[in-house]
């Protein structure tokens, strides 16, 4: 088959075209021909030579595909010989055939097509496991997405707007913040020539009390009880009846990281939720934790195990989860903060449930035209280098495609 090569770590030039041989597949591994596989900017960082592929794991880039199924191994069930599918990988999208373990594989959603059908796995997994799963976004709370016209936030917009949120946007231009507009973005705003944070907080009515009928109400009506409050007292009143949606967003998806984490935090509404899946801005920067403690904020990274390890955050999960010296409690804390790293280094298991998830949460939004492919570009898989590019450029909105 052919596959796109690494020939060394390098700028999208080093990319080229090969015959490699065939991948082999397993007892519980699906066998894909692809038809398309779609860029991430994790590919890019993969071709600098940051970001290896977890060992026993395609050397290939390309972390989604879809394509049609050419051999199942002798455990797989669902799936049959001819099935079109999208699948979300560990590597090896950017090639002919892939092979999949079973649980990592989706049906392609009625009425998107084969080849569209490649934009939405690693998009659906990293916004439902993320915002979702962990961060818990609900109905009626608001929600903030950096980088609005990427294919994360693309994606992400569509579906939170589907299950009831209100969805504030950053992008850098009016072409961009318009396309968000269209999607359903409900304030978009140019972090270019806006403070973002003064505009959530003015959105969200934050710097105005008045603006808040129903938190004013419960505070006047204690007021009106006779009780006297002094300046400092009055300020805890008005935290007792603390409404969400008052100072700020329930949720932040960042990809841009350290210059924008103090930004954030000031962004967050009480018991708010910040999850960072990028460091495009840089991994260092100064904050004041204040904030975090007073707003019981809490804050999720997207790391991979190997991050972990190396800033001493978590030993390996799997040695404290076996050990049996902790309480279940203790072992679901573990988990928790371990299952924070990025999904291509998650255990085959653990992409399988968000994979569940997503099939079961996800799919039917798109199938009812609720959540639509964003393709920006489709190039053939000859063409890998301009699609990198491309995503170094940041002119798209949502994906760019490689076609086998």
């Amino acid at each position: 088959m052919k596959a796109v090569v690494i020939t060394t770590p390098g700028g999208p030039e080093v990319l080229q075209l090969q015959e490699v041989e065939d991948p082999e597949y397993g007892d519980d591994d699906v066998l894909i021909r692809v038809a398309a596989t779609a860029l991430n900017r994790a590919d890019t960082i993969q071709r600098k030579g940051s970001y290896p592929p977890p060992k026993g794991t395609s050397p290939f880039l390309g972390l989604e595909c879809s394509g049609t199924v050419e051999a199942v191994g002798r455990n797989v069930t669902r799936w049959k010989i001819g099935d079109q599918v999208c699948a979300l990988l560990s590597g090896g999208g950017y090639a002919e055939k892939v092979a999949v373990p079973t649980g990592q594989v989706l049906p392609v959603p009625a009425g998107v097509s084969l080849k569209d059908a490649a934009s939405f796995p690693e998009v659906a997994c990293t916004v439902w496991s993320t915002v979702f799963m962990m961060s818990r976004l609900s109905a009626g709370e608001t929600f903030l997405i950096h980088g609005g016209s990427s294919g994360i936030g693309t994606f992400a917009i569509q579906i939170a707007k589907y299950l009831g949120a209100k969805v504030f946007v950053t992008a850098g231009s009016k072409e961009k913040l318009a396309a968000c507009k269209d999607l359903g973005a409900d304030v978009c705003i140019n972090y270019k020539s806006e403070d973002f944070v003064a505009r959530v907080k003015e959105e969200t009515q934050g710097k105005d009390f008045q603006n808040v009928p129903f938190r004013k109400d419960l505070v006047l009506s204690d007021l009106d009880s006779g009780h006297e409050y002094t300046a400092i007292s009055f300020l805890i009143l008005v935290q007792l009846y603390h409404v969400p949606g008052d100072l700020g967003v329930d949720v932040i998806l960042d990809n841009v990281g350290g210059p924008y984490f103090q930004r954030n935090i000031d962004s967050l509404n009480m018991d708010g939720r910040l999850f960072i899946i990028g460091f495009m801005g840089g991994t260092v920067t100064e904050v004041n934790l204040q904030g975090l403690l007073a707003r019981r904020l809490t804050v999720q990274v997207h790391l991979s195990p190997d991050s972990f390890r190396k800033y001493g955050l978590l030993p390996e999960a799997n040695t404290f989860v076996s050990s049996g010296e902790f309480t279940s409690l203790t072992k679901i804390a573990i988990l928790y903060y371990y299952a924070a790293a990025g999904l291509r280094y998650r255990s085959t298991e653990n992409k399988a449930l968000i994979v569940s998830e997503v099939d079961k949460n996800v799919w039917p939004a798109i199938v009812v035209g609720k959540v639509k492919p964003v393709v920006y570009k489709c190039l053939p898989l000859s063409e890998a280098a301009e699609g990198h590019r491309l995503m170094e450029s940041s002119n798209h909105i949502g994906k760019i495609l490689l076609l086998t």
